[in-house]
């Protein structure tokens, strides 16, 4: 990098006064300020970018890496489960032969389900909304201190 200390700084600023002339030097300097600053700016975005990026491949290897264990999850599951259902149906072959007229109970359905039909938020008897509304009902409650301020009698002046 570049060292510049005060008298080299000072060093430029004498030679440009006399290069540029003392009439356009503080617009060359603003011009200059403003592109320092663009420049800056560019460069700031262009680390965030490459961060931004760099992060980005992290993630993704994360992701590969979190995927293939759980591809390899689930196949260890798959091979416990068919081994599972060849004991089960080992087991349940024998169980079921000694069982005669009583093996018909074990492949009833489950009863179905039944939804019960309440909602605790909701009262099936309330008068909705809009009927309120076109008849002139009160929609909302006021509180205490609402209504004392609404229904104050106005001053005269």
């Amino acid at each position: 990098m570049i060292d510049l200390g005060v008298s080299k700084l000072a060093l430029i600023g004498a030679v440009a006064l006399i290069v540029i002339g003392p009439e356009k030097l503080p617009r060359v300097a603003r011009t200059m300020g403003t592109l320092l600053g663009k420049a800056q700016r560019y460069i700031s975005d262009v680390k965030a970018e490459v961060s931004r990026s760099i992060e980005l491949d992290e993630l993704k290897k994360m992701k590969e890496s979190v995927e293939s264990a759980a591809k390899d999850v689930g196949h260890s599951i798959r091979e416990n489960a068919a081994d599972f259902e060849k004991s089960w149906n080992e087991a349940t072959a024998g169980a079921s032969k000694g069982l005669g007229d009583y093996g018909s109970e074990l492949t009833e359905p489950p009863p179905e389900y039944r939804h019960p039909k309440k909602n605790w938020r909701l009262k099936q008897g309330t008068m909705p909304n809009w009927y309120k509304a076109r008849t002139g009902m009160r929609t909302r409650a006021l509180s205490g201190a609402a209504r004392v301020a609404r229904y104050r009698p106005k001053k005269y002046k």
